[in-house]
């Protein structure tokens, strides 16, 4: 190499340690057009293409990566892997490329355990097993994979013997990560077999692993900041323009509410009916949000109908790419309730399907689950007793707005009278009935999820009423919430 291109490779780091993302993929594509065989340039500016959701050009710069003889190229498959994936939906290619890097090496553990996560999504339980097990074969303190596979089994199936290596495993664990993930594991098992008091134990101890694997990443959750939030949403969250409101198919479905309130099974049902496709948790709007929007409510003030056409226009091309078939797409983003005033001005027609079950068990629920740290009210129940208000209260604000266009869709009646509670569904949506509640369990599109396998088991009523087995923790949660019980 010479000294002029090592000094271009240098400068091209420099800029992308200082995130000038932009200069950083400039000084990239000049190297590869004057160097076109040096593969570690590649490699790096597909990492800029991937960070700046330019996928399909990320793919390619993968590709150019490989032919040029990059070093390790099975973490170039599982890069590759993760965009058709994660991104561009395209589940088949991401197994391919997976199966590709294990072909490459075949203890290369990174691309089995995401190939494992996307069997998950397909509900082949047998297949995502086998690959946890042979990573734990290859890496025994490979604790995660230890966590997903006990995560594989149906409720109430565990044995002692599993129980007790999860014990073995939490006390050997050292980072507070393995510990997190462990301990969500083993309360669930818990929970299960009927230990109420040493499960809600292990869960409190899971989620203080989890906050404090996030270190100062994570901004611990402010009540008042996020009750301000929510006051500037209610005064200030609505655009003034709004979009023309063009009538083109697919058109989108919007299923929102708090996390663990039936969502993912709402979606279900739904794209078992004709005419609706599952688009999952679709992420155009946090990303827009956080992006082309920020900051949030001075963009808000200042947006153009013209501005809204274009951002519509762009949310319909991600859901061309879920279906192009059909009439209408979910998209089941939860938290998207924050976003209501902006859907709405986006999409004038939208129909919001807001997904709601009682207040202390979807509380628990959250509880129990291992949610991403940014998430932080979920790490404290008190915590997440404050959010849920805030979110009521939103809710009410956003119903008073546009009551015609909001469905209040109650996951505790949905499992007592499967049949009447879609037909009213339909009846709002417009969609016809055909009198059957939809299959799911057998149903082969992926489903993204932490409730992956409880979506897949037909309607159960053991999550209503779930708080009843944790009177004595809950005294304080069941406070909080007074009113909304």
């Amino acid at each position: 190499m010479t000294a002029v291109f090592e000094d271009s490779m240098r400068e091209a780091g420099r800029l992308h340690r200082l995130n000038d993302v932009a200069a950083a993929k400039a000084a990239y594509q000049a190297i590869v057009a004057r160097w076109p065989k040096q593969p570690d340039a590649w490699y790096n500016l597909a990492l800029l293409q991937r960070q700046t959701f330019h996928f399909h050009e990320a793919l390619d710069c993968y590709r150019r990566a490989l032919a040029a003889g990059i070093a390790r190229p099975e973490e170039v498959h599982l890069n590759r892997g993760v965009i058709f994936s994660d991104h561009l939906r395209d589940h088949a290619a991401a197994a391919q490329e997976l199966q590709q890097a294990l072909t490459l090496n075949p203890a290369y553990t990174p691309a089995m355990f995401n190939l494992a996560g996307l069997y998950e999504d397909f509900g082949k339980r047998a297949e995502a097993g086998s690959l946890y097990a042979r990573i734990l074969a290859l890496e025994p303190q490979a604790f995660e994979a230890l966590a997903r596979l006990a995560n594989l089994q149906p409720a109430g199936s565990a044995q002692g013997p599993l129980i007790e290596r999860l014990n073995g495993a939490l006390a050997a664990a050292s980072r507070a990560s393995d510990r997190a993930s462990l301990g969500f594991a083993l309360g669930r098992l818990l929970d299960a077999a009927g230990e109420y008091r040493e499960a809600f134990a292990v869960y409190t101890a899971a989620n203080e692993a989890s906050r404090s694997s996030a270190g100062a990443h994570v901004v611990p959750y402010d009540r008042p900041r996020h009750q301000a939030f929510i006051d500037r949403l209610i005064s200030g969250g609505l655009p003034r323009a709004r979009a023309s409101g063009a009538d083109i198919p697919p058109q989108p479905i919007f299923i929102v509410g708090m996390f663990r309130s039936g969502s993912t099974l709402t979606e279900q049902l739904l794209a078992g009916l004709p005419g609706v496709a599952a688009g999952g948790e679709i992420d155009f709007l946090p990303r827009l949000i956080n992006t082309e929007l920020a900051p949030f409510f001075e963009s808000l003030a200042a947006l153009t109908a013209e501005r809204l056409d274009s951002f519509a226009a762009r949310y319909r091309s991600e859901l061309l790419r879920v279906s192009a078939s059909t009439s209408f797409v979910t998209d089941k983003r939860p938290d998207n309730f924050l976003y209501i005033g902006l859907i709405k001005r986006l999409f004038p027609d939208a129909k919001i399907v807001h997904t709601t079950r009682d207040p202390l068990d979807n509380c628990l629920s959250i509880f129990f689950l291992h949610l991403e740290q940014q998430m932080s009210y979920a790490l404290r129940l008190e915590d997440i007793g404050h959010y849920y208000r805030e979110y009521r209260r939103l809710m009410a604000y956003w119903k008073s707005r546009f009551a015609d266009d909001i469905f209040d869709f109650n996951y505790d009646a949905l499992v007592e009278e499967p049949q009447r509670q879609l037909e009213s569904l339909c009846a709002f949506l417009g969609l016809p009935w055909s009198g059957q509640v939809p299959a799911i369990a057998l149903r082969s599109a992926a489903v993204k999820t932490a409730s992956v396998w409880q979506v897949r088991e037909p309607l159960y009523r053991t999550s209503s009423g779930r708080a009843r087995h944790y009177a004595e923790e809950l005294k304080g949660l069941r406070d909080e919430l007074a009113e909304l019980t």
